[in-house]
């Protein structure tokens, strides 16, 4: 649907140049929920705009469905934008238009007729559970409802493509899950491929298929969101992933387990149908062997389940290392240090 072919965005300054994107190749398929995640000055959004050419590219091509952006005359890069939406952080509402008039403005622009329009609008507001609010207008809206009408108006000319510049970054987190469910069911629902931005990790993991990570212009990982979590090779990839997976205790707590005797720490990780078999009761069993959960969790990803745990093995140095061994045919596990960072 999306293809990012070595695109790179070059902005030239007064005295200097910033390369904003470099050289990006990403191919995002129809149908897909694919994220992009950075930090401040990533790049990301810079690569959004290249898409639907708010922004052309320096080199490189960004094609949509095969075709190169950068070819369109402007009559047809204005058909190329009315089938990708785009949502915003700040919502981009018109104060002045009450939400039916804000929903209704792409269509009265692609020149629908009134009475479809009344009916489409109905029909939007109706799908993201607004239909009582159709007469108000945005001040009258809280931030998640502010946030519905933007989405009724993304979609309201049937685009093939959602964009989502930061969608959720300025709601609080159980407005933040509502909007993240809506946007799956647009793309459930209506089939649209969206590509979204954000800075949040939960975001990717609530929702996305496919990631891509971006520091200082470059993607400098990508991959399916499960094996992006569970097997992680980038550090920045690694320090988003932290924020939303918290895998050890304070040092605080692990300087007191090693007081009450506490010596070697292994890190247990479970995936898929593993982590819902109980392989580290029963080893440990069979060799007579103590095992000590000292921290981790079993939580679900992409409707696979994932166990991360901290835990110590008590009994004779032979039994341990027979217990290490079958385990490490089924599950990966590692030492991990009282000390590591």
């Amino acid at each position: 649907m999306i293809e990012f072919k070595q695109a790179a965005k070059t902005f030239r300054l007064a005295n200097r140049e910033v390369h904003a994107v470099k050289e990006v190749s990403l191919s995002i398929e129809q149908g897909e929920i694919f994220g992009i995640i950075g930090f401040s000055g990533a790049g990301k959004s810079t690569l959004l705009r290249l898409v639907n050419m708010l922004e052309r590219p320096t080199s490189g091509a960004v094609c949509v469905q095969g075709v190169d952006v950068a070819s369109l005359s402007q009559k047809e890069l204005r058909k190329l934008r009315r089938r990708i939406g785009m949502i915003f952080q700040n919502f981009n509402l018109f104060n002045s238009r009450t939400v039916a008039g804000n929903v209704a403005y792409p269509l009265k622009l692609a020149g629908v007729p009134k009475k479809e329009i009344n009916e489409r609008v109905a029909e939007l507001l109706s799908f993201v559970g607004l239909s009582e609010k159709a007469n108000d207008y945005p001040e009258q809206l809280s931030g998640g409802q502010k946030q519905r009408v933007g989405i009724a108006r993304a979609i309201a000319t049937s685009p093939d493509i959602l964009i989502c510049d930061e969608a959720t970054s300025a709601l609080d987190p159980d407005t933040t899950a509502e909007i993240l469910r809506l946007l799956k069911k647009v793309n459930k629902d209506l089939g649209l491929t969206i590509l979204l931005i954000t800075h949040e990790m939960n975001v990717i993991q609530t929702i996305c298929d496919r990631v891509a990570v971006m520091e200082n212009g470059e993607v400098i990982e990508q991959g399916s969101v499960f094996d992006t979590f569970t097997n992680p090779q980038h550090p920045t990839t690694k320090r988003f992933i932290e924020s939303v997976q918290k895998d050890r205790p304070s040092d605080h707590l692990l300087s007191e387990w090693k007081e009450r005797g506490g010596k070697q720490l292994y890190r247990v990780i479970f995936k898929g149908e593993v982590a819902g078999d109980p392989v580290l009761s029963r080893v440990t069993r069979k060799h007579g062997v103590d095992v000590n959960i000292v921290y981790g969790s079993v939580r679900e990803l992409q409707g696979k389940l994932i166990g991360n745990l901290l835990v110590s093995f008590e009994g004779d140095e032979s039994s341990v290392q027979q217990v290490i061994e079958e385990l490490n045919i089924v599950v990966e596990i590692e030492e991990v240090s009282v000390h590591e960072g």
